[in-house]
């Protein structure tokens, strides 16, 4: 099955001073379009470096991130913005919502830049609510719904656009464990029903087991779990 996620020889290391901290070294991993992909290993190990450089966030020091054929790693900082508005859909731990913004004008924030009409983004806002079930919530503001229902609003905002991949950083890091696995629900049901393909970090034992790969990382580099 082709990759739709392909990272290949990766390294990456970070400047601190006069001195350079490795973080990567020499990663590979290949996804398939519809994987559930979870990345687990201790805190340091660099696995929000590797979720960030196949979002297009930060740039590997060698090797190549393909993702849908293209070779992320290549393009300019304006192709690279334009390129991640389109193709990944961001999930944070701390749902990163904007508290003056009601739930639907959160939602709709990623489309500002699209050429879509006002009418067909409110169109996609809507129907991005009504996946994770908060159609009737659209009004509210963050500082009115509680943490699962934050992070299902930060889940609409990250489908709305319809993205290439999703990458999701400790999704339920920050929720109680009713709401967590009302997210690992959601996530699966994004999966399984709309055939989203997932990569995720987390050190959520619960959260690792609904993803149909894991892999672990330590100290930059990936390992056998004994």
């Amino acid at each position: 099955m082709d990759s739709i996620v392909s990272v290949q020889n990766v390294v990456k290391a970070y400047r601190r001073g006069n001195r350079n901290i490795p973080v990567l070294h020499n990663i590979s991993i290949n996804n398939p379009k519809g994987d559930f992909f979870a990345l687990m290993g201790p805190s340091g190990s660099g696995k929000t470096t590797l979720l960030n450089l196949i979002a297009g966030i930060d740039r590997p020091d060698s090797g190549k991130i393909i993702v849908a054929g293209i070779d992320i790693s290549q393009l300019s900082e304006s192709a690279l913005a334009k390129w991640r508005a389109r193709h990944v859909g961001f999930i944070f731990q701390f749902y990163n919502l904007i508290p003056v913004l009601t739930a639907f004008e959160n939602v709709i924030l990623p489309l500002s830049l699209t050429k879509l009409s006002r009418n067909e983004r409110n169109k996609h806002v809507i129907a991005a609510l009504k996946v994770v079930g908060l159609a009737h919530r659209m009004d509210h503001y963050p500082r009115q719904l509680s943490g699962g229902e934050e992070q299902r609003v930060a889940i609409a905002r990250a489908i709305v656009t319809d993205p290439t991949i999703l990458v999701a950083d400790e999704p339920t890091g920050d929720l109680d464990k009713r709401s967590a696995e009302e997210i690992l629900n959601l996530m699966e049901q994004l999966n399984d029903e709309f055939g989203k393909t997932i990569l995720m970090v987390t050190h959520d034992p619960r959260a690792a087991e609904r993803a149909h790969t894991l892999q672990y990382l330590d100290k930059g580099e990936l390992v056998e779990r004994t």
